[in-house]
């Protein structure tokens, strides 16, 4: 890859926008913040701060910012940036690109935030897609069943005498969505937890009915069990479905943002 301005690398942003961007790293410290040292994580910040332009995507020097961080009274030295830069490859948080001079001598990196991808295994199910068979890099399965074998695999402080199928379902979940969600995942603990995810995320949208709120759960499941049968590979689906859910949030924040403006302008 030929070094060059940071419009240059527009095309490895995995974000639609700042706001995108910002949604998913939070999501990201709340599972890895411990996982880094205090120093660490002044540089990751710091790392994160550089990477607004073009969101998700960097290309400034490591001393660039080494020497931001000293800016601001922190003391943060290039191992430390790369011991930071070690872990955050492992967990899956960033792709490091290298990038060559038109001599062809090595120069800078280019650093590209990943889309959230939960590192905590649930204590209920977790999805692990089999590769059994890889198409053009990507992993297959022949249908929803074979991956859904994986979903119900428990921690061993958990019996499966206890499952309950999906006609135990607490009452405050809304029928459509129970009946729904039990053709993929036929468990009354995993239903009424994704309806949780629901509920958190509108928590503060009080003019969303109990309709809209459905409407969003099955429009949110729906773009999960896609990704599924894709073949994407998915740690805790907890975690992914909070995530989509609250990508459809910030999209219909954004549309009706843009329908005021364009009322008010007219």
């Amino acid at each position: 890859m030929k070094a060059g301005n940071i419009e240059q690398f527009k095309h490895l942003s995995q974000f639609r926008d700042l706001i995108d961007f910002n949604n998913n790293i939070e999501q990201w410290m709340i599972d890895l913040k411990s996982k880094f040292t205090k120093s660490e994580l002044i540089v990751l910040k710091r790392l994160i701060r550089f990477s607004a332009k073009v969101a998700g995507v960097c290309n400034a020097k490591i001393q660039t910012l080494v020497s931001a961080c000293h800016e601001k009274g922190q003391e943060i030295s290039r191992s430390t940036f790369e011991r930071m830069l070690r872990k955050a490859k492992k967990f899956g948080l960033l792709i490091v690109y290298n990038t060559t001079k038109e001599n062809g001598k090595q120069s800078h990196n280019v650093y590209v935030f990943q889309r959230y991808q939960s590192q905590i295994v649930s204590d209920s199910s977790t999805i692990d897609v089999a590769e059994s068979a890889k198409i053009d890099g990507a992993y297959k399965t022949n249908n929803l069943l074979e991956t859904n074998n994986h979903l119900n695999k428990r921690n061993d402080n958990v019996q499966k005498e206890n499952k309950l199928d999906a006609s135990y379902t607490n009452n405050r979940v809304p029928s459509e969505f129970r009946d729904f969600v039990k053709c993929f995942f036929n468990d009354t603990k995993t239903i009424e937890e994704f309806w949780k995810i629901i509920t958190i995320q509108t928590y503060y949208y009080t003019y969303m009915s109990v309709d809209d709120k459905v409407s969003l759960a099955i429009d949110a499941m729906k773009q999960m069990v896609r990704s599924i049968k894709f073949g994407r590979k998915i740690r805790n689906m907890f975690g992914y479905y909070y995530a989509i859910v609250g990508a459809i949030l910030d999209r219909e924040y954004e549309n009706t943002l843009h329908e005021m403006y364009e009322e008010y302008a007219c």
